[in-house]
């Protein structure tokens, strides 16, 4: 049996390379660093010729009210983020919980819906949103035209993470949760998702940065989020460089978080499951003994 738990299957997934190979490898990392150096200082050289590393493209940064401006369009994204998610995963779980039902049709109906969220671009329902709905009768603010085609974008890949907790969950489970005069619903409920929702915390965290990353289309409905605040401030003082480097910052800064986030419920789910499973061994030992 193969110990993953310091890691030890990469030895059983890549091979050792020898010396050359190295050597190649070292080789190679330098050749590149090299170009990417030269690479970055000709761009460099390019902004200063054309003037965009002048202080004051730079000097709006120290002024108080240019971070109150960006600060609200961060807060609007990270609300319309935050809806977009909550829809996410409600609209993800119905598409779950129909794909696995025992229903023909709904199954079809729901692996369907799951198939084309994950296949059309957000863009495109933000487009649908923003053009067709207003033509339907449909009217909406600007927050909604951006955090449900956003959501919708998302549900099906929520669908699929949370199906994939549900097949993780052992199949004694159900079985023991139907013994003792669970109804099916019941079971699913409260023995089956609870555990599939643990499993795949981390993964739904690492959803949200894509959520994020989505939100900033909000320009195309008008929306005050963060990228269109910026562009706001690069249409009133022409700063294109430093206004684009600030915010592109900012969005690293936010998904730097959530991944780190996804990786510290990744280990206590790893924790949890480490420490769990003497318990239920013993468990077993005293069932079998009775």
């Amino acid at each position: 049996m193969i110990d993953n738990k310091n890691g030890d299957i990469r030895q059983f997934l890549f091979e050792e390379p020898g010396e050359r190979t190295k050597r190649t490898i070292r080789i190679a990392t330098a050749v590149s660093l090299v170009l990417l150096a030269a690479v970055l200082g000709a761009v460099i050289w390019q902004f200063y010729r054309t003037g965009q590393l002048d202080a004051k493209y730079w000097r709006i940064f120290i002024r108080w009210t240019t971070w109150r401006f960006l600060a609200r369009g961060l807060a609007g994204t990270l609300e319309a983020a935050a809806m977009a998610g909550v829809m996410a995963f409600a609209a993800g779980f119905c598409l779950m919980y129909g794909r696995i039902s025992r229903f023909r049709w709904l199954r079809a109906l729901c692996t369907a819906l799951i198939e084309f969220t994950r296949g059309v671009p957000t863009l495109l329902f933000i487009y649908f949103f923003f053009l067709v709905a207003p033509q339907l009768g449909i009217k909406l603010a600007a927050f909604w035209k951006i955090s449900i085609p956003v959501a919708i974008s998302a549900c099906g890949v929520v669908a699929e993470v949370l199906r994939s907790g549900v097949n993780a969950v052992p199949r004694g489970q159900r079985e023991a949760a139907m013994a003792i005069g669970m109804r099916d619903s019941h079971a699913f409920f409260k023995v089956i998702f609870p555990q599939a929702f643990r499993y795949v915390v981390p993964a739904l965290i690492s959803e949200l940065v894509i959520v994020v990353k989505d939100t900033t289309f909000a320009y195309v409905v008008n929306f005050p989020d963060l990228m269109q605040n910026a562009r706001v401030l690069i249409s009133n003082y022409d700063a294109l460089l430093s206004t684009y480097l600030v915010v592109a910052v900012i969005y690293i800064l936010i998904n730097y978080l959530l991944n780190k986030a996804s990786d510290a419920a990744a280990r206590r789910m790893r924790n949890t499951g480490t420490a769990a499973a003497p318990e239920m061994q013993t468990g077993a030992g005293e069932g079998a003994g009775v």
